[in-house]
C-alpha cells in the first residue's frame, strides 16, 4: 500500500483557524494566529500573522525558518507619516522596512516584521508582500481607504 500524502491546504486551514485565546481580537483581548505557505518560482514563502489588539506581528520566512530582520513600523503624528526602525539585524534596508512601511499604511495598526527574504530578490520580496496583503484583507486586518485619508 502507498502512504497517502498529508492534506497541505487542510493543515493549512486548520493552523490558520487557531485562536490562542477564546476572546476576539476586536473585542478588546486575545491573539489571532494564522500560518501559511506558499511556492513562488520554486522557492517556499512561509507567513506567520500574530494579530493583536493594537499590532500585528509578521513573519515572512524563505526556504528556511531563520527570523531574519527585525523591522518596527508605527503611524506617527501629526501628519499621518510612518516611521520605520530596524530592531534585529543591523543597519535598515529596504527588504523588509518598505513592507513594514506599507503594511502600517494598509492596516493603520503598529507593524513588527521579521522578514527572511534575501535582498537581491526584488521579485521574491513583491510577491511575498503581496501574498501577505491579500491574506491580511481576507482576514479582514485592512482599513477602508477613506479611513486612510486625513481631513
Amino acid at each position: 500500500m502507498a502512504r497517502e500524502e498529508p492534506d497541505v491546504k487542510a493543515l493549512n486551514e486548520a493552523i490558520s483557524s487557531a485562536l490562542v485565546f477564546n476572546d476576539e481580537v476586536k473585542d478588546g483581548g486575545g491573539v489571532q494566529i494564522t500560518c501559511f505557505s506558499e511556492v513562488v518560482n520554486d522557492v517556499a514563502l512561509h507567513f506567520q500573522i500574530l494579530r493583536l489588539l493594537k499590532q500585528i506581528y509578521v513573519w515572512i520566512g524563505c526556504d528556511s525558518a531563520k527570523l531574519g530582520r527585525i523591522y518596527a513600523a508605527a503611524p506617527t503624528r501629526p501628519k499621518d507619516m510612518i516611521s520605520v526602525t530596524s530592531i534585529l539585524g543591523g543597519a535598515s534596508d529596504n527588504t523588509g522596512a518598505g513592507i513594514a512601511r506599507r503594511l502600517v499604511l494598509k492596516t493603520g495598526l503598529n507593524i513588527i516584521l521579521a522578514c527572511n527574504i534575501p535582498k537581491n530578490s526584488p521579485m521574491l520580496e513583491a510577491e511575498a508582500e503581496k501574498m501577505l496583503v491579500q491574506k491580511l484583507i481576507q482576514l479582514g486586518y485592512t482599513r477602508a481607504k477613506a479611513e486612510g485619508s486625513s481631513s
